[in-house]
């Protein structure tokens, strides 16, 4: 959710601002500027729309200087306007801001009070309304925003630039990720390393709190009290062709088929040489003192949390309460301090999940991170972090983080069913046996995507479609939908069978497809009884099941997508698959948006 960057460099910006831009398209917005220093005078250019927009505005209109910021906006306050856009200024301060400032409202009413006026709808102007008064009250830059930081409210990522001071950048983060990157003679800020990844490796990320006064020469970096501090820079390598699209016509189909290998890279890192064990991080955790399992997360991670409930009660026996982030905290569920909490977040920035881990800090025995980013804020705060190994994700929607946080949720549940002897050796290693065939399948699984695609056809032209699933596919269900509403803007609803005659079924009729997501297994037969009495009220339905599922299904089914075969336990993740398909090849039919779809955000780090 909204992107930043920042580079104090020896030739002109510009160009390399609307670069770093474009390599945070991925977290969504829906309008863009910079402001760069022109013989010390901001220069300001802003556009609504895709950042084509601000690279044609920029092009006719040059802005010139050798030190610059800029901004992808996601609109939270304010409408998608020009004049909303980022970056906001007041007199001689401009800045770009991720984030919220939930206090902008008295201050901007203290501000109208002095004669600050504010001509925008959005809380950022405020701040830099604070900053510019401060100077006009003869403060340096500064300690300007030292001030101004002292009277904000929220979350935020900031950067300030400041007419007449070539040399300088202040940043600031509470809340809201930002990185700081080391070069020649030059320093950049970004809201994370792949938008500075063509300029440099070398990397420090702030912590919570910190301010950074920048100039080409380095940077000084205060803690929250003001004190100097010093943070680690780290040397971190992110491809720059990891966000090319190779053959591929949008970043979520190429993201779709790396799977395969992503997921490899999970199984890789959990399952020891021997191939017949669990060998993880989460070792460290007593799971044998574990009265329960906590699994929180928001969106698709949610889901992913709500398959590995499957696994932990059924392969652990450790009882498990799955939360929506946004919700935990505000229930107040009691806490007996013996459970494990597992915090799932493809960024490890998501504001919901963060606060809901700094809510049972110290409440609870122990605190699991499944991260995609290693250096994020819920990494560094959780005691232990298991990463997903998925590699940039581009596509707003998310696909490869998902079967990559499900391979390691699983690995997970089975080392805790281990270490509460619910699983023998035997069955440890058959169940890493399935997993390890997972890479193959998945690619015998994308080999079906003509299939998959004529079956999408037929959904496209639905208003609304319907999705059904028992058991550890139940939640393939809700993900299914997700993606089919993320992406396709048809509205769409997951739901376990079962509960099918409890409501939904009012819902069926000869417009409405279903999407059964129905491996071969002991329940199967009930959830053919479900399929039929949809069938027989005019639905059409698409069948994603096995060779023996197909058989026993007969022609019931209108379309049936014939998966390999695999046990019950990795289902989801493979099934997860023709799900995500469906779902692009009924937006590339409606012509959609695929990888920036409308009003979504990558990284969700405002609550």
């Amino acid at each position: 959710m909204c992107g930043i960057v920042g580079v104090l460099g020896q030739l002109e910006v510009a160009p390399r601002l609307l670069d770093a831009l474009r390599r945070l398209e991925y977290r969504g917005y829906d309008s863009a500027g910079l402001t760069t220093l022109e013989n010390g005078r901001p220069v300001r250019r802003r556009a609504v729309g895709k950042l084509g927009e601000l690279v044609r505005l920029v092009a006719a209109n040059p802005a010139r200087g050798t030190i610059g910021i800029g901004h992808t906006r996601w609109a939270t306050h304010g409408a998608p306007t020009v004049d909303n856009a980022h970056p906001h200024a007041a007199g001689p301060v401009h800045v770009v801001h991720n984030g919220i400032i939930e206090n902008y409202r008295e201050l901007r009413a203290e501000l109208a009070g002095e004669g600050f006026a504010c001509s925008t709808e959005t809380d950022t102007e405020v701040v830099a309304q604070l900053a510019a008064r401060g100077l006009a009250r003869g403060l340096s830059p500064e300690q300007a925003v030292a001030e101004t930081l002292s009277r904000i409210e929220g979350a935020f990522a900031l950067a300030f630039l400041f007419e007449n001071q070539p040399d300088l950048m202040i940043v600031a983060r509470h809340g809201s990720p930002l990185a700081i990157g080391w070069g020649e003679d030059e320093m950049y800020v970004g809201s994370d390393a792949l938008a500075l990844s063509p300029m440099t490796s070398r990397i420090t990320y702030l912590e919570e709190g910190d301010m950074a006064v920048l100039t080409r020469a380095g940077a000084r970096i205060l803690d929250r009290a003001g004190n100097p501090v010093s943070r680690e820079i780290r040397s971190v390598s992110v491809e720059s062709t990891l966000v090319d699209k190779g053959r591929h016509r949008h970043f979520m189909a190429k993201e779709i088929h790396e799977q395969p290998s992503a997921v490899g890279r999970v199984l890789a890192r959990y399952i020891g040489a021997d191939r017949s064990r669990v060998v993880s991080p989460a070792e460290a955790v007593d799971w044998s003192a574990a009265s329960r399992v906590l699994l929180i997360g928001c969106g698709t991670a949610s889901f992913a949390a709500h398959v590995a409930k499957y696994w932990f009660e059924q392969l652990a026996g450790i009882p498990c309460e799955l939360d929506i982030a946004s919700e935990f905290r505000y229930r107040e569920a009691p806490l007996d301090g013996r459970e494990v909490a597992i915090f799932v977040s493809q960024s490890g920035e998501t504001a919901d999940t963060l606060a809901a881990l700094r809510h049972v800090a110290g409440r609870v025995a122990a605190t699991l991170g499944i991260v995609n980013v290693t250096e994020s804020s819920i990494a560094r705060e959780v005691d232990t972090v298991l990463p997903i190994l998925a590699g940039p994700e581009i596509g707003v929607a998310s696909t490869k983080a998902f079967t990559c946080m499900l391979a390691t949720l699983a690995t997970t549940a089975i080392l805790a069913g281990r270490v509460r002897r619910r699983l023998d050796a035997a069955r440890e290693a058959a169940l890493l046996g399935e997993m390890l065939s997972l890479p193959r399948l998945m690619a015998e699984t994308l080999r079906l995507e003509t299939e998959i695609a004529e079956a999408a056809a037929e959904i496209a032209p639905a208003r609304d479609v319907l999705y059904l699933g028992r058991g550890r596919l139940f939640p393939i269900a809700l993900e299914g939908a997700l993606k089919l509403k993320e992406i396709s803007y048809i509205h769409a609803e997951g739901y376990a069978s079962g509960e099918l005659k409890h409501g939904p079924i009012a819902l069926i009729d000869d417009g409405v497809p279903v999407v059964v997501t129905a491996p071969s297994e002991p329940l199967f037969s009930k959830t053919v009884s479900n399929m039929q009495e949809v069938l027989a009220r005019g639905a059409r339905v698409v069948l994603l099941t096995d060779a023996a599922g197909a058989e026993a299904a007969g022609s019931e089914a209108s379309i049936r997508i014939v998966l390999p075969n695999i046990g019950p336990e990795m289902a989801p993740i493979l099934y997860s698959l023709p799900v995500q398909l469906l779902a692009y090849h009924a937006a590339l039919a409606r012509g959609t948006d695929v990888d920036q779809p409308r009003n979504l955000a990558k990284s969700v780090t405002v609550e």
